[in-house]
């Protein structure tokens, strides 16, 4: 497959997207995006200045987000790197949601109408397990479910794909990170297969990423959002990506992230999400980026 001609281990990243797509390419829309950027890639060989693309929430413009058929939707678009969001339930499981409560994506205020606002941690993991969370995407998506981390985390070595994992509203959860990195050790994410090249885990969140790289250094971390430059020396001792909105990037503020090194030795990335759809993969590496999250 495409996917394994395209491993660069000594970076750390896979399945990079050359930044010579064309934004006709991007115009034809994400799918065919991909494909085009995929075949491009192949033939650019190594050393090509490129963007990784990361699928945000799985592929989520086909696929119910953070569902394990989002998780598919990438794979099957030959998408490798997977972003996602983790939450914890009232009984102390690990799940994967975005938003901390569950009526946007979910069918709870039919299942448990008396229980508003439907706060994920209010919730029994038992409970989630039962509510649909493909409906409200597509008809042929009902029945799908919240998956646990440890669902998300086997599909994803099932499919040989990589996670970009967001730690989300820790501050609901005190102990979450611990958590996490128990998990993640539990289910060999904390080989050294996986924290090469693997494995990403991120937050708004600056003490609980900090916290993560206390708990396993040997793991890349980020921190979402565009801090002020003085503090990025300081974020550098434990975090490998600063990532913000792209309409937070300034030149200056790049520059002084890319004369960084993070705990890992090597130069500070940038990943960028929330991107104008019309904005291409060229437009975004020309700024010096190392990755979309989309």
């Amino acid at each position: 497959m495409l996917r394994r001609a395209l491993r660069i281990p000594a970076a750390g990243v896979a399945y990079l997207l050359t930044a010579a797509v064309s934004s006709s390419a991007m115009a034809s829309g994400p799918e065919e995006y991909a494909d085009v950027a995929v075949a491009r890639a192949a033939r650019a060989g190594p050393g090509t200045a490129a963007t990784l693309v990361i699928a945000h929430r799985g592929a989520s413009r086909y696929a119910p987000e953070n569902t394990l058929a989002a998780v598919d939707a990438a794979h099957h678009r030959g998408l490798i790197w997977v972003e996602n969001d983790v939450q914890r339930t009232k009984d102390g499981r690990l799940v994967v949601l975005h938003d901390t409560t569950l009526r946007r994506t979910t069918d709870a205020a039919k299942v448990f109408p008396g229980r508003a606002p439907w706060r994920v941690g209010d919730f029994t993991a038992a409970e989630i397990a039962r509510l649909d969370a493909g409906s409200w995407f597509g008809k042929r998506f009902a029945g799908e479910r919240v998956p646990t981390l440890a669902a998300f985390l086997r599909r994803l070595d099932h499919n040989d794909q990589r996670l970009l994992l967001e730690i989300k509203a820790p501050e609901r959860y005190p102990g979450i990170g611990a958590q996490i990195v128990r998990e993640l050790r539990a289910r060999g994410w904390l080989d050294r297969d996986h924290v090469r090249s693997r494995l990403v885990v991120q937050s708004f969140s600056v003490a609980c990423v900090k916290a993560v790289h206390e708990l396993a250094p040997q793991v890349r971390t980020g921190i979402l959002g565009a801090p002020d430059m003085a503090k990025l020396a300081r974020y550098a001792r434990f975090a490998d990506q600063i990532n913000p909105r792209m309409s937070a990037l300034s030149s200056r503020w790049l520059a002084a992230v890319h004369r960084l090194r993070g705990p890992h030795g090597r130069p500070l990335e940038v990943y960028v999400w929330d991107v104008a759809k019309n904005t291409n993969a060229r437009s975004v590496r020309a700024r010096g980026v190392e990755g979309i999250i989309e």
